[in-house]
């Protein structure tokens, strides 16, 4: 696993901002939603995790160098 510096994590917070929303690409996690699964963006931790509140009702975070998500318009 990779993990995110300070300037990673200040990039993430930037392109990710809080309110922001994003669909699901990749994620290696039993309990995942489903790929193409929307959510709002709560947050950026420090480790670089984009935290977010899946429409599905999940909560599992993006993991930095292991997840993919991409930015959505709506």
């Amino acid at each position: 696993m990779r993990y995110a510096n300070e300037k990673i994590v200040e990039k993430l917070k930037k392109r990710y901002p809080e309110g922001c929303r994003v669909e699901l690409v990749k994620m290696n996690d039993k309990q995942a939603p489903p790929i193409g699964t929307k959510g709002t963006v709560f947050g950026v931790d420090d480790a670089g995790s984009i935290m977010v509140s899946w429409d599905s009702g999940s909560h599992l975070s993006i993991i930095y160098g292991e997840d993919l998500c991409r930015k959505i318009n709506e």
